[in-house]
């Protein structure tokens, strides 16, 4: 264990980052891998619904496991806080391991009726709870932990490297399973498998942590029994506008997860390219991300946080539309390069600096309760509202039209990132020890 008078070494400091990355790689991995079976197979499965209620009913049973994310960032917090990042980083996996088998063990309507989509809520709102907890607090235990070193966005930005490895996995194994079986054993059984799946992870990444020594920054704050006794309340009370703030930029990064990811994949078949074209376009992008972030993380350190989150939102506040704009040219080649900066660039770049951003713009005393607070509200008005709205478009404007209105509906999300940056002091040097 490290003594808290003294800096971890790199290897410790790598040791918490790869503990770290687990936990990452699942919750991104569901993302992704949870809303393809929610919109493709929950609705016949659970749901005794007409057609489109159905997929509905589905979509919004996925929706409620973003929506109350808040609330396990607030209770997860706490625990950080009080107890310890490692100790909720611990219960939040073993939450999340168990919901997501359950879910894959739930039966079908035909099989128990009306009990299989309350099954099915219940387990998907534990699920949201759980992921409440990762990024904020799992954040504030990597780059707490890399306190004393020159790169601590870097170290950060592992929390943000597990975000391409979990969709490529995720895009991976859809496409492998659905290769191996026919598509009424899909339906019938096969997308079980990816929820199985996410439970043997979860498995190894509970016992990594278990290994893991907590950040010696939390250590010396325990020491001098400074710990208090609600620091997810206390945040709220001292800090209200910085949770906001912070809450901005990465609603933001929600809205280009959407609009170059999901919604931009639907677009592209929607003009011409087929399934594999697009698919195939979202796997490189993703690829690219990760080489951004990288850039992106070590500018962050030799530059500074602010400059890197102001270049990620001005290129997708003056590139929102122009991408829509190179993927209606129907050229293969333009429309990767349009998904590669749209989503690889703007949101691989800027999540180099997000992580360190949010950890550093908290003290130690409520820090992992402010991060996960700030990034998981984003969550409700970026990652949750932002599809609500587009779908609204949609409806009333046509696939023709649409992308017009939710380009600006997600430029409009930039600007308010970068109020937020400008308006939020910059925390490259902050010391997370005081």
């Amino acid at each position: 264990m490290t003594n808290a008078a003294d800096a971890p070494s790199e290897k410790q400091i790598y040791k918490v980052a790869l503990a770290r990355i687990i936990g990452s790689v699942i919750e991104q991995y569901d993302f992704l891998v949870t809303g393809i079976i929610a919109a493709t197979v929950w609705g016949g499965v659970f749901f005794k619904l007409p057609g489109l209620a159905a997929i509905a009913a589905a979509i919004g049973v996925y929706g409620i496991g973003i929506v109350i994310r808040p609330l396990g960032a607030f209770i997860f917090g706490n625990i950080a806080d009080r107890r310890g990042r490692k100790d909720a980083m611990v219960y939040a996996l073993v939450l999340m391991g168990v919901s997501t088998l359950l879910i894959g063990l739930t039966p079908g309507y035909d099989s128990i009726g009306a009990a299989a989509p309350m099954l099915l809520i219940v387990f998907r709102l534990a699920q949201g709870i759980s992921f409440g907890a990762e990024f904020g607090t799992a954040s504030t235990w990597v780059v707490e932990q890399a306190a004393r070193s020159r790169h601590r966005a870097f170290w950060g930005a592992w929390v943000g490297f597990a975000i391409p490895i979990g969709l490529l996995l995720g895009f991976g194994s859809v496409i492998v399973v659905k290769s191996m079986m026919p598509h009424a054993e899909f339906i019938a059984w096969g997308w079980r498998i990816f929820f199985f799946i996410g439970f043997l992870v979860a498995i190894v990444g509970i016992v990594i942590r278990v290994r893991t020594e907590d950040s010696f920054v939390f250590e010396r704050h325990r020491a001098r029994q400074a710990v208090l006794e609600l620091p997810a309340s206390q945040v709220w009370r001292e800090m209200p506008g910085r949770i906001l703030r912070t809450s901005m930029v990465n609603a933001m990064f929600s809205g280009a997860f959407f609009l170059c990811f999901i919604f931009g994949t639907s677009y592209m078949k929607a003009v011409g390219f087929t399934a594999t074209q697009a698919e195939t376009i979202g796997l490189i992008a993703a690829a690219s991300m990760f080489v951004f972030m990288y850039i992106g993380a070590r500018l962050a350190d030799r530059l500074n946080r602010r400059t890197v989150l102001l270049i990620s939102a001005g290129v997708f506040l003056v590139f929102a539309i122009p991408y829509f704009d190179l993927i209606n040219t129907h050229d293969f080649v333009l429309a990767m390069i349009a998904e590669i900066i749209g989503f690889g660039f703007v949101f691989g770049f800027g999540y180099g600096a997000i992580p360190a951003f949010y950890t550093e713009n908290f003290p130690t005393r409520y820090r992992a309760s402010g991060a996960s607070l700030g990034y998981q509200i984003s969550q409700v008005y970026g990652g949750g509202l932002i599809p609500i709205l587009a779908g609204l478009m949609l409806h009333s404007a046509g696939m023709a039209h649409a992308y017009v209105y939710i380009g600006l509906m997600v430029m409009a999300y930039a600007l308010l990132a970068i109020y937020a940056i400008l308006t939020t002091p910059d925390t490259t040097g902050t010391d997370l020890e005081a």
